[in-house]
């Protein structure tokens, strides 16, 4: 190696190094950057229960979200005594697959930062949530030894309202409210918007001349356009007509004596007066938002939409959420055609 080669060898040693230690400085921020801001108070949400189980052991950790640092220490053995801690409080088996998830991602960043040890996190990759051939029997031992296995944010089940609950939910006064409510409901109801995506529509997303509502959604990171359908044009029009803002945010809040208020309804005001609809007019406690998008999906499933219109629509990313609308066939290959063409009376498989 002459002299050049050798110079140039170890400017470009050195400048791989500083290279590695910027990028190591910075994997959590770039890390973050490029998630939605949903999966970041998730994920928030999932490190600070992991950070309890920390300290519930006597130790303390520094912010697990951010600082690569906090992840020092952190073993394959404290991952798994998490999942067992977890089920111990009667979290839910997707919860504690979450949170697996999550632990395991960040576990992965701090090893790129350098601070965690790489043999340490092969073992934590190693780390596995529960199949759901698992899940009922760990419930059973949990309920055998009387704990709870529901524990979380959000319900167990999810309510499917018949048609006719339905229409009565729609059926709102021509009064400002009512004509905000039921615009409301035909979005949950016949679009199956999550309530995330209904709360950040703005007026220029609505489009009442070709019938159409464009809808961001931040989990698949797309924007969608849908037909106003069932109703919810009609109720489109009658709000834009009389209440909506002429800028911004489409909804406005609720004020009392049933007049609206400013542009801008949060999603913890939307699922609010979801449940007081429920309530007062079905005589339903608790039912949410959410409650609509099942709604919406299981009817589609049970009326013939194909899987992959399914999806588009519903704004999925995989199979794996709409498949759980589609109910079991009586005849398990009821639909499987193997021949285009077969002759009558004969199979359309092989003998």
């Amino acid at each position: 190696m002459n002299q050049l080669q050798t110079y140039q060898g170890g400017a470009l040693a050195q400048a791989g190094k500083a290279a590695n230690n910027a990028a190591a400085a910075s994997v959590f921020e770039r890390y973050r950057d490029r998630k939605a801001a949903n999966t970041l108070r998730r994920q928030g949400g999932d490190l600070a229960l992991f950070s309890d189980f920390l300290a519930s052991a006597g130790v303390q950790c520094g912010d697990l979200a951010t600082e690569p640092g906090a992840w020092a220490g952190v073993t394959w053995g404290l991952v798994e005594a998490f999942q067992q801690w977890q089920l111990r409080q009667g979290y839910s088996i997707g919860s504690v697959n979450v949170r697996t998830s999550t632990v395991k991602k960040y576990a992965q960043l701090a090893t790129k930062a350098g601070a965690l040890d790489r043999s340490e996190y092969a073992m934590i990759r190693l780390v596995e949530g529960y199949r759901q051939s698992e899940a009922s029997k760990v419930d059973q031992n949990r309920e055998a030894d009387g704990l709870a296995t529901r524990k979380g944010h959000k319900k167990a089940d999810f309510r499917v309202l018949s048609q006719t609950d339905v229409r009565t939910l729609k059926d709102r006064p021509d009064t400002p409210q009512g004509r905000r409510d039921r615009l409301l409901i035909c979005l949950f109801f016949d679009l199956g918007l999550r309530v995330g995506e209904v709360a950040a529509l703005q007026v220029t997303d609505f489009n009442l001349e070709a019938g159409e509502l464009r809808v961001n959604r931040p989990k698949v990171a797309k924007v969608q356009t849908h037909t106003l359908i069932n109703g919810s044009l009609k109720a489109a029009r009658a709000y834009f007509k009389h209440d909506a803002p002429a800028i911004g945010p489409a909804l406005r809040c609720s004020r009392k004596g049933g007049e609206l208020g400013a542009p801008g309804m949060s999603e913890r005001a939307i699922t609010r007066r979801v449940e007081y609809l429920g309530r007062t007019l079905l005589g339903i406690a608790g039912l949410s938002a959410h409650d609509g998008r099942h709604t919406w999906a299981t009817f589609a499933a049970k009326n013939g939409t194909p899987l992959h219109d399914l999806i588009q629509a519903g704004g999925w990313a995989s199979p794996a959420m709409p498949m759980r609308y589609i109910e079991d066939a009586a005849i398990a290959n009821d639909g499987v055609v193997l021949d285009s063409h077969p002759t009558s009376g004969e199979s359309q498989g092989p003998a």
